[in-house]
């Protein structure tokens, strides 16, 4: 641990934190309002000051469970806690960094499922087309969720007939450059 109190020197989560998310965890002093204001806690498993304790203490199993839980994938990242923290910590930041971990450890919890299927749905189109291009985004969140095939099928003709929906995508300039972004980040996660 460095002098500061940060573990930026190391290569443990709270120190990969630090150094990726720019958050330190022991900033925070359990005040409990970003629990308090947090529209979704009363879905997660645990409150988002909970999560924020379990990687204070680093106790054995609780890295798993932060990273397991079902609270760091219903985080809307509305800044509501960061609002109302005393020590403004960027809790949706640390949510966002827990994420990726948990991704890359493969410990996300089985209800995520969704979530992430949505989340890589979304960032296909943005890839490919340089903006959302919603018949595409819904075809590949259901290709990747069969059991929802037919979910909501009978509101695409109502929504493409008001002029919502447009069967081909809007191609941007520049798609090539949005490309190399999605590269570079791809090479900053797996590190090659």
């Amino acid at each position: 641990m460095s002098t500061n109190g940060h573990h930026a020197l190391d290569d443990s989560l709270i120190g990969r934190l630090v150094k990726q998310s720019g958050q330190s965890v022991s900033h925070c002093y359990q005040c409990g309002k970003c629990s308090a204001g947090c529209p979704l806690a009363a879905d997660m498993d645990y409150p988002p000051s909970l999560i924020v304790r379990m990687l204070q203490v680093d106790l054995p199993g609780f890295e798993e469970k932060a990273l397991g839980s079902k609270t760091i994938w219903l985080c809307l990242a509305c800044e509501t806690c960061m609002a109302r923290c005393p020590k403004e910590v960027d809790l949706p930041k640390i949510m966002d960094f827990l994420r990726q971990e948990s991704l890359r450890r493969g410990l996300e919890h089985p209800d995520a499922k969704k979530i992430i299927s949505f989340h890589k749905a979304f960032l296909d189109s943005l890839q490919y087309t340089g903006r959302l291009f919603e018949v595409g985004l819904v075809a590949d969140y259901k290709a990747r969720n069969p059991m929802t095939a037919f979910q909501d099928v009978l509101v695409a003709p109502k929504m493409f007939l008001k002029g919502k929906l447009k069967p081909f995508p809007h191609m941007i300039k520049g798609r090539a450059a949005i490309g190399k972004i999605f590269e570079k980040a791809r090479k900053k996660e797996t590190g090659k």
